[in-house]
């Protein structure tokens, strides 16, 4: 089987046969990373650079690790450290990368529709590492995959989103896909973090009270406040925030049942998750990082034109 679309732009042009495709080629690929040589050839011969214009710790690596365990020839580029620094554009940055005979781009921009644009104007397959606020596609990927895992099937799976949904691509991403797949959506959040138009246009429900989206969810993905997405303040402190939608031990022991805690990460420890939460036996965080590699794998492979 092949996917659909050439590139991975969104959660928003895969079919459920696509989600289910990459979800099912990474579970081969996390087999592969269990064993003593974790290096297979499926991308040898084959080019890969990791174009990121904005700061990048987990999905950067993830990416890196993926490309180098499928055997391919992996080229990194920094927007701090080239010539996009005096004035380049984006399309000659990467015009002139290609020019190299670069297969396939891994793509994370700050400007939404930034992939969008690439994949009309060049060949090579195109990955989006993040645009904007736009989606996170291997985010949400791997968020499923870990879902999946944990619980066997994301059909009927009740999954709370809280914190910033506003300003996160992962929420759009999580939003998209879990609605393909089955799964119910609450998004949680203060009124001026979550956007009127949700309810509406995605058909997702909104909870402004955070117990009531623990008490409902099986799954709490629980999202970073990106204070540098915001240009104005959207509620009066940090602290007001933990206070109100900050999950910390004591909320979670008041449930009547246990969740999974989930986060992509970094974590604002002691606002949006407390370090005993972050850190406890109801989170599935590092998992998340460590499913992130067999993820960007499959999709990576799916994408090269070696299936």
């Amino acid at each position: 089987m092949t996917l659909s679309t050439k590139h991975l732009l969104g959660i928003k042009d895969l079919t459920k046969e696509d989600i289910s495709l990459i979800l099912s080629t990474a579970n081969q690929f996390k087999e592969v990373l269990q064993r003593p040589v974790k290096k297979v050839p499926s991308l040898r011969d084959v080019t890969v650079v990791n174009l990121f214009f904005e700061n990048s710790t987990r999905t950067r690596m993830s990416f890196e690790l993926a490309e180098k365990r499928l055997s391919a020839d992996t080229l990194n580029f920094s927007a701090s450290a080239s010539s996009v620094k005096k004035g380049e554009t984006l399309l000659d940055t990467v015009n002139n990368i290609l020019s190299m005979k670069v297969d396939m781009v891994v793509m994370r921009h700050s400007a939404s529709g930034a992939p969008h644009f690439l994949a009309k104007h060049i060949d090579a397959a195109i990955i989006n590492a993040g645009d904007g606020i736009n989606e996170h596609p291997t985010q949400a990927l791997l968020d499923a995959f870990s879902m999946k895992e944990k619980f066997g099937t994301l059909e009927g799976l009740k999954v709370a989103i809280i914190g910033d949904v506003m300003h996160s691509r992962v929420a759009l991403s999580n939003i998209y896909l879990l609605k393909k797949m089955g799964a119910e959506i609450v998004v949680c959040g203060p009124p001026t973090l979550i956007p009127k138009y949700l309810q509406e246009a995605l058909d997702v429900h909104i909870e402004y009270k955070v117990k009531d989206a623990l008490d409902w969810c099986d799954v709490a993905n629980v999202l970073r406040i990106q204070l540098e997405r915001q240009n104005q303040p959207l509620f009066s402190s940090l602290r007001e925030y933990n206070l109100a939608y900050g999950i910390n031990r004591k909320l979670l022991d008041s449930l009547k049942k246990e969740i999974v805690i989930m986060h992509p990460g970094p974590i604002n420890r002691g606002v949006e998750l407390d370090s005993d939460v972050a850190d406890g036996e109801f989170s599935i965080i590092l998992n998340q990082v460590e499913n992130g590699v067999a993820v960007r794998m499959a999709a990576l492979y799916l994408l090269s034109g070696k299936v």
